[in-house]
């Protein structure tokens, strides 16, 4: 047996009886492992921790405008304030969007955006506090870290006292955008203006002590190596030692399309499984790890349910960052569609609502969801 197959038998016997992987042992499977054993291995972990359940949720996306005074060279949505592109929405724009995805039956309304240079710290609480006030029913799922650190720079305030004046406007959980690479040789040049990554976990920390849980992502295939993967996902798991507050990690493949990374390839399809499958493999503490359809591309993302992921995200209506950068997913997807494509992988679809709980709606009153027409009411 040669030192490869000893290290990566160790690692399988390590996976098979539930013991942590160390940070050499992540550079193993990501510098000898092959695609085979990562899946297998991965698989593993996702049906131990969740069966053969895949979880999908009905949600819209609210992205209030693209202006944004950071210049993060991977970033295709930003806008500057005189770019013909560059847009900001009314009340009544907002309002009509959360009007629309109640009328859906959305459970969820993922908030995030550009950090618009001309725009107050109350306007970011007030988005909240008008949608909460329309549509109770709906989850707010709002602002990244990043944003959280420049209401923070606006206002000189903790952000802890900050997530507890926005949850009792309206706020249910954070999103896991911002993230990145969190090592400084990948983040000094990719967004070195904006939030680092001890801001980011702070910000995460101080939420999960308020009970609000949160996402977690890391953004792969760009300029960054298999160490500062690695670094990353150990960082996660660290404070979800700490914490417990994270509920999933989304992999987040890089999009090179209109933004100044335009030179570099995106992610292969054998990239986006074999870091689908070590992100499973090493945050043993996270009970889910999302597919993010949007970003992987249909195929792939049902592919991914192989390799560690149990989860494909949602209906994603009205979805703006990732496509401004080149993905060419569909903009939303039906729900038939979604459980089609669960089923067709050979699994369970479950309907969940932004916290993981099983979503249970009224037969009587299902539909397909086509344009114009209604989701099924939930009883």
């Amino acid at each position: 047996m040669n030192a490869t197959q000893s290290q990566l038998r160790t690692i399988r016997e390590k996976i098979e009886n539930g013991v942590r992987l160390s940070f050499d042992e992540g550079m193993v499977l990501e510098e000898k492992a092959d695609l085979f054993f990562l899946a297998r291995m991965a698989h593993l972990v996702r049906t131990r921790k969740n069966g053969d359940i895949a979880y999908y949720n009905v949600n819209v996306h609210l992205n209030p405008t693209n202006v944004c005074a950071y210049r993060c060279c991977f970033c295709s949505f930003r806008a500057n304030l005189n770019d013909d592109r560059a847009y900001v929405m009314s009340d009544e724009e907002i309002l009509k969007r959360a009007e629309e995805a109640a009328r859906r039956g959305a459970t969820e309304m993922h908030i995030v955006g550009g950090l618009h240079n001309r725009k107050p710290f109350e306007w970011y609480r007030h988005i909240l506090e008008i949608v909460h006030a329309a549509q109770p029913s709906l989850h707010l799922k709002a602002y990244t870290a990043v944003e959280w650190d420049w209401f923070q720079r606006l206002t000189g305030r903790p952000i802890r006292d900050l997530l507890a004046e926005f949850r009792d406007a309206g706020l249910g959980s954070l999103p896991g955008g911002g993230a990145e690479i969190f090592h400084k040789e990948v983040r000094d040049i990719i967004c070195e203006h904006k939030a680092d990554p001890e801001k980011w976990l702070e910000c995460h920390r101080e939420a999960h002590k308020l009970g609000i849980r949160s996402n977690a992502t890391m953004l792969y295939g760009h300029i960054e190596k298999a160490h500062h993967r690695i670094d990353h996902l150990i960082r996660l798991r660290d404070l979800q030692d700490e914490t417990g507050g994270f509920q999933t990690l989304i992999p987040l493949a890089f999009h090179p399309d209109n933004n100044r990374l335009s030179h570099i390839p995106r992610p292969s399809g054998i990239m986006d499984l074999r870091t689908m499958a070590i992100c499973r493999l090493m945050l043993d503490n996270f009970q889910h790890i999302k597919a993010y359809w949007v970003m992987l591309g249909i195929k792939t993302a049902q592919i991914a349910l192989w390799h560690g992921a149990d989860d494909i995200d949602g209906t994603v209506v009205h979805e703006k960052i990732y496509h401004e950068a080149g993905s060419d997913s569909p903009q939303e997807m039906a729900v038939s569609e979604l459980t089609h494509l669960i089923r067709e992988a050979g699994f369970t679809p479950v309907e969940r609502d932004t916290l993981y709980n099983q979503v249970h709606r009224d037969p009587e009153k299902q539909k397909v969801w086509k344009k114009g027409l209604a989701l099924p009411v939930m009883n």
